[in-house]
């Protein structure tokens, strides 16, 4: 690492630092639908889907977002911007695992510039990064016409190798060396993030990820 260049720390967030995922967020806003029979209707079969949403997630991350984020059409942005705070308070952080803090605050004190890369929506987990006291993340951003979504999501869509790319990116304009960074995620479809830092990390890791961070002699973090 050249002296006018600094290192970074990449957290996954959904399952890396905090136990909820976009399920639960959908979720939230379902339960959350007001009045009309029409809107009803629509709230009780959103969380019909919820468990094929999550089985969905299983397969492919990219098959997920392609089906799961038309369930906020029509939704409006107002709307769904009001509940921000509300999610925040009820649903992330209360989900909030154990040792994360301790594991920003350790990075912190190695100077690492923090960063979170997630497919969450970005309005959705803007209260919890600032909670954490983070300034830098890319999160997914929902399409909105005329004040409601249109179910789409805006490019780049944030799932595996797009969060590589963008790490890439980020870490050219920003003048980061990549190998003397960091990187902690929870899922196997991280692995393009996790391959491209120094120092990955797997944490609360699913199986496979598990597997492929023994095989490469990674750190493995348990934050629950």
């Amino acid at each position: 690492m050249s002296k006018n260049e600094q290192a970074a720390a990449f957290y996954d967030l959904e399952g890396t630092l905090v136990s909820t995922n976009l399920v639960h967020t959908l979720g939230f806003y379902a339960r959350r639908q007001q009045g009309l029979l029409q809107t009803i209707k629509k709230s009780a079969q959103t969380l019909a889907k919820l468990p094929f949403f999550a089985a969905t997630d299983l397969y492919s991350r990219n098959v997920f977002n392609e089906i799961f984020f038309k369930s906020y059409a029509g939704e409006s942005e107002d709307r769904l911007r009001f509940f921000a705070d509300e999610l925040f308070e009820d649903v992330l952080k209360p989900a909030i695992f154990d040792g994360t803090f301790e594991l920003i605050e350790t990075s912190k004190k190695l100077g690492l510039r923090q960063v979170i890369i997630t497919g969450a929506l970005d309005f959705t987990v803007a209260p919890l990064i600032k909670h954490f006291g983070i300034d830098d993340f890319a999160a997914n951003r929902l399409e909105f016409v005329n004040g409601y979504a249109t179910g789409r999501l805006l490019p780049p869509v944030m799932a595996a190798a797009t969060k590589a790319k963008w790490i890439r990116e980020f870490a050219e304009r920003e003048n980061l060396s990549l190998s003397d960074s960091y990187a902690y995620s929870d899922s196997i479809s991280d692995l393009p993030m996790l391959s491209i830092v120094g120092h990955p990390a797997a944490v609360n890791p699913d199986f496979r990820l598990k597997q492929t961070a023994l095989q490469h002699d990674w750190a493995i973090l348990n934050l629950k």
